[in-house]
């Protein structure tokens, strides 16, 4: 959550979210939130996946700032190396990497 403006006002940037698709199919299916605030994202995440929401959907899903709920939508965004505020797996230097 160290990329996350809600969590630092809350004096809480500990801890993290992770979203787990299907390599095929790109259907979500898990999600880990660890943080003091998660119930806050909790709920996004579960109608997310009883709705059938697939991570790149989840990720284009508008989200209001600053709340939790954008880091699900950072999780969602990084599993293709597409995040805003999360250095990309490829990046060493902390430069987005060129798609």
């Amino acid at each position: 959550m160290m990329a996350n403006s809600k969590a630092w006002a809350n004096q809480v940037p500990e801890g993290f979210a992770k979203v787990l698709t299907d390599r095929k199919t790109d259907k979500i299916l898990g999600v880990h939130i660890v943080s003091a605030i998660a119930e806050e994202s909790i709920a996004e995440a579960a109608l997310a996946m009883t709705k059938g929401a697939t991570g790149k959907k989840l990720g284009k899903m508008s989200h209001t700032h600053p709340t939790m709920a954008e880091a699900l939508k950072e999780a969602s965004l990084a599993a293709f190396d597409r995040s805003i505020h999360l250095r990309h797996r490829d990046d060493k230097e902390g430069k987005k990497a060129d798609k």
